[in-house]
């Protein structure tokens, strides 16, 4: 994990800079998911709503419904993750972010940060 970041119930990460905020899925997320086989990555230009689906990503064992933490406008997507999915298994923080977008609400507030999401992780391993 990573101090800088913000964190969902639905286990997605954030990086905030000013008015854009880069989403993927937390390390947890993904060692949950397994291997990684297709991501379906949402279109630029795609409004997203906070707490709404934003795209679909497959493993092996199932696929997984990817939330968007904040309302915005998708700026930009990870194109390698057409060709290679299992960048989010190899590097979740780094190059398996999955998108972009320009911020149009900046609330935050149900955002985790690093020590209480560590800990909303504790609750969820069985």
């Amino acid at each position: 994990m990573k101090e800088n970041l913000k964190y969902t119930k639905t286990h997605e990460w954030v990086l905030i800079e000013q008015d854009i905020a880069k989403v993927g899925i937390t390390d947890f997320a993904q060692t949950q998911m397994g291997d990684i086989v297709f991501v379906d990555l949402p279109k630029k230009g795609t409004k997203l709503e906070k707490g709404k689906q934003a795209c679909v990503v497959e493993s092996v064992k199932s696929a997984f419904d990817i939330y968007s933490p904040l309302t915005g406008e998708v700026i930009e997507v990870n194109e390698k993750l057409t060709s290679e999915p299992a960048i989010i298994n190899q590097d979740p923080y780094g190059n398996g972010w999955i998108f972009k977008i320009k911020i149009l609400n900046m609330d935050s507030s149900d955002l985790m940060d690093n020590t209480q999401y560590e800990e909303f992780v504790k609750t969820q391993r069985h």
